[in-house]
């Protein structure tokens, strides 16, 4: 449920409405929508006991909602929420690029990496150093050492940093390196996870799962944000489908989607999606174009000599290339909106 106030209710009105709310053992959400504020109801009784609160001075409707997540719903919250560290923003009608390899490799690589990506536009620099890998005979990632690397890099070339953290036991780690912690495909539904992250203090980056719908990851989302962290990036990067052509089925209709239900941005991950580096360029274009708020890519010093995910893996100058074309699309697409 929700509280919808009046245009013209005063900051003593809707506190009062606030404090009532508390008194009853609920705890409210306050937002703005172009014209008025917003209260959503989560928690506490229900019926009867909110009757008073419609007769409040200041107060329009209480409204019931259908949507099985709350605090991520538009409803709850109709403006866009917007993600900030250090030079990483997204949510703001912008388009970001996050770029790195896929698993950190040595403090040369990172370094170079960085140093590349940020000369060609991106303001977030991504690299695994805890790895899921589905052999357990492959490179399993540098661990402790690879996130000092990390920050070091980001640190020296202005980049913010984004890795995955795979499990309860690993966010105290990553707190310390880290900028935005990454939440896996594999790991979307890791409950327990998706809780203690509510109370890391970073931003979370929920990837969606390999089968997942859009209503399993916003309430993956809501997970986070019911435990106190409100800031969430969701990451479309593709679903398992019968197409064996590409690694993964890219979800178009993914972004305008969760904007439409949710106020959280969304960022596309073209190179999981694909599995193959020559479809990079047009699905980044292609999520842009839908809607997204940023991107996710893999690059590499020597992509064919990669650790992992060698195959979607950019260079420098593939890279470059998909650069090149965001730019005048993103113009594109904010003077259409204009």
């Amino acid at each position: 449920m929700i509280i919808a106030m009046k245009p013209t209710a005063t900051l003593r009105e809707i506190t009062a409405v606030i404090a009532r709310l508390e008194d009853l053992g609920i705890t409210p959400t306050v937002s703005k929508s172009d014209d008025a504020t917003i209260i959503g109801i989560v928690g506490g009784k229900k019926g009867v006991e909110l009757a008073p609160v419609a007769q409040m001075p200041g107060v329009a409707q209480l409204v019931e909602t259908q949507s099985p997540f709350k605090r991520v719903s538009r409803e709850y919250h109709p403006e866009d929420t917007v993600v900030r560290t250090g030079p990483l923003t997204l949510g703001d009608g912008g388009f970001a690029v996050i770029a790195g390899p896929c698993a950190i490799e040595s403090e040369q690589q990172i370094f170079d990496a960085a140093a590349h990506v940020k000369r060609l536009g991106a303001t977030g620099l991504r690299g695994g150093a805890f790895k899921p890998r589905s052999s357990p005979y492959s490179f399993q990632g540098m661990g402790e050492q690879g996130l000092k690397f990390m920050q070091a890099a980001g640190r020296q070339h202005g980049l913010a940093t984004v890795s995955e953290v795979m499990n309860v036991r690993q966010i105290e780690v990553m707190v310390r390196y880290i900028d935005v912690l990454q939440v896996g495909a594999r790991n979307m539904q890791n409950f327990d996870l998706l809780k203690e992250l509510g109370a890391a203090g970073k931003p979370i980056m929920l990837k969606r799962g390999l089968s997942a719908t859009i209503e399993e990851l916003l309430l993956a989302a809501e997970y986070v944000i019911n435990s106190g962290n409100p800031n969430v990036i969701l990451c479309e990067r593709g679903i398992r489908t019968f197409e064996t052509e590409t690694r993964n089925t890219l979800d178009i209709s993914a972004f305008p989607l969760c904007k439409q239900l949710s106020h959280l941005p969304i960022i596309v991950d073209p190179s999981h999606a694909a599995g193959r580096r020559d479809l990079i360029k047009p699905l980044t274009l292609a999520g842009i174009a839908a809607g997204a708020d940023g991107a996710m890519i893999e690059v590499h010093p020597c992509p064919d000599k990669a650790f992992s995910d060698a195959k979607q893996t950019l260079s420098y100058e593939q890279f470059g290339l998909v650069m090149a074309g965001v730019a005048p699309l993103v113009e594109a697409m904010r003077l259409a909106k204009s």
